[in-house]
């Protein structure tokens, strides 16, 4: 048996881990996650699609078959947490993906935030207007920095995108009558500030990596924080409003709760490596007593 040199091998390695993650870009998984919510009073069943990045590299094709796995879980609730179109909108029609997003459907709604991407892609506000009321005209309501109280035991609020929107923790929490308050934010690092009633933050952006190189690990960072949000359960300790506080703490300081998801889609190149694309199912419960 004749083996292959090394320049060869590593050549053969390559060229399969390239189509393995050519491949991966139209795989995905349900991942399924359980946890309390302070303040809930009944259960809750959430799915959490994100980062669709509807453009080049992904068409409508994915998107009916991530619609149909969400549809499968029968949630209480379904969130969008931003990049719903990638910065080559124009290569593919938008009517297309608001066909197939048009069947999304759940007893307490479809609610969405932007995330950076899709500011881009709809560079001026008269562009995101207009996509936000297609949006909502197909039954998926917008919620940048606003929210809505579901239950009474349930508030739900979205803020702007962190890089390029304006984030308004007032408006945001408004109508806020109590119970548990879960929030949308497409960047993770807005956790660190997110106010002091809010039990959960939801994220998306960083694609977990999207391409993990063996040894090397994540490629895309895009989190200031580095692999400290990438991915999964996180935590950050709040931001302090200001330096009298942080001088005079009343007490330990307050650690705000997230989820990053993997997202769905792709961005910058047509690869998934080591990080497969996910829909989220949440099973959130009362803390026990």
């Amino acid at each position: 048996m004749r083996l292959l040199s090394f320049p060869r091998a590593a050549l053969t390695l390559l060229w399969g881990l390239i189509g393995l993650a050519f491949g991966n870009v139209y795989r995905f998984v349900v991942r399924r996650e359980q946890a309390t919510l302070p303040g809930l009073k009944e259960k809750l069943k959430v799915v959490q699609l994100s980062d669709f990045h509807y453009g080049t590299f992904i068409g409508a094709r994915s998107v009916r078959r991530w619609v149909d796995a969400a549809l499968e879980q029968r949630a209480d609730l379904m969130v969008i947490t931003g990049d719903f179109l990638d910065s080559s909108l124009g290569l593919r029609p938008q009517g297309a993906l608001l066909r197939q997003l048009a069947r999304l459907r759940a007893p307490l709604g479809v609610y969405a935030v932007f995330g950076n991407h899709d500011w881009t892609s709809l560079n001026t506000t008269a562009t995101r207007a207009r996509f936000a009321s297609d949006l909502e005209e197909i039954g998926i309501q917008v919620i940048n920095n606003c929210g809505v109280q579901l239950r009474p035991d349930l508030y739900l609020a979205g803020i702007d995108d962190w890089w390029f929107g304006a984030q308004d923790e007032r408006a945001m929490l408004e109508h806020y009558a109590g119970g548990a308050a879960l929030l949308l934010s497409h960047n993770p690092d807005y956790l660190p500030h997110a106010p002091a009633q809010i039990a959960l933050t939801l994220c998306g952006h960083t694609h977990g990596g999207q391409i993990r190189v063996p040894l090397l690990g994540p490629i895309k960072r895009a989190s200031l924080y580095g692999t400290e949000f990438l991915e999964g359960w996180v935590q950050a300790v709040a931001e302090q409003p200001n330096a009298a506080e942080h001088s005079h703490p009343s007490g330990p300081p307050r650690v705000n709760r997230g989820y990053v998801t993997h997202g769905l889609g792709v961005t910058g190149l047509p690869f998934r490596l080591g990080v497969p694309a996910e829909l989220t199912v949440f099973e959130f419960g009362p803390e026990k007593v």
